[in-house]
């Protein structure tokens, strides 16, 4: 595996694959981030909000039926899920195969597990404070937007970054589909040429993306805690 030509071949692709392949990586997870953000956080708020007893109380039936959805998409494993979603990328995207159409699968994948971080993040802010803000005659969508978002900034952030780097796992998966990116590379060369040294070039950029993200992810959280800023 160390020896010249092996030494000599990963070189060569690492210079001419691997930073489109990184870039692909990094333009599928932060698209499927964006979209899974954009349907998980309303249905996490409406999870929270929507319970009898909270802020805008839903029917019993329609909140059951969406928890069973949640629960159900979370529990397929994602190499299955992405073959049953082949004829919905076919429809979005008129293909099954490509670094664009791996954002369907993933998108369906993460935005239930987006919901479910959102809804535990908005458990966590203090009931007394939006117990003062119906007092004071907020309306449900004022408590939500101005009371239950920014106290639970921090935490959204947070898990934010726990859903940003799973989505990243999840595009490496993709690969086995043709969805392109650090994963496809893996797979092609460390899998089906037994060219290892690329492979574990492939995972050790997947270690550093998921690194760099946590680490930001971790600093905009701190940033925008209260009590840290209270402390000092």
């Amino acid at each position: 595996m160390f020896n010249q030509e092996s030494l000599a071949e990963a070189g060569q692709i690492l210079l001419n694959e691997f930073p489109f392949a990184v870039w692909e990586t990094l333009y599928v997870t932060m698209l499927a981030t964006a979209f899974a953000i954009l349907i998980g956080l309303p249905i996490g708020v409406l999870l929270v909000v929507g319970e009898k007893g909270s802020v805008l109380p839903f029917p019993k039936g329609i909140m059951y039926i969406l928890n069973i959805i949640i629960n159900l998409l979370r529990s397929v494993p994602f190499l299955i899920l992405m073959i049953l979603v082949l004829p919905l990328s076919r429809l979005i995207i008129g293909t099954t195969v490509g670094t664009v159409a791996s954002i369907v699968p993933l998108v369906i994948a993460a935005f239930p597990f987006v919901a479910r971080l959102v809804e535990s993040s908005l458990r966590d802010v203090n009931p007394n404070i939006i117990e003062a803000a119906q007092s004071m005659g907020a309306s449900p969508l004022q408590i939500v937007v101005k009371v239950m978002l920014p106290e639970s900034l921090p935490s959204l952030l947070s898990n934010a970054t726990i859903a940003i780097t799973t989505i990243l796992g999840y595009s490496a998966m993709s690969g086995i589909i043709g969805g392109g990116g650090l994963g496809q590379i893996a797979i092609n060369y460390g899998y089906y040429r037994y060219r290892y040294l690329v492979m574990i070039a492939a995972v050790i950029l997947l270690i550093i993306l998921v690194q760099i993200f946590q680490s930001l992810g971790t600093f905009l959280a701190k940033k925008c805690d209260k009590r840290l800023k209270r402390k000092r």
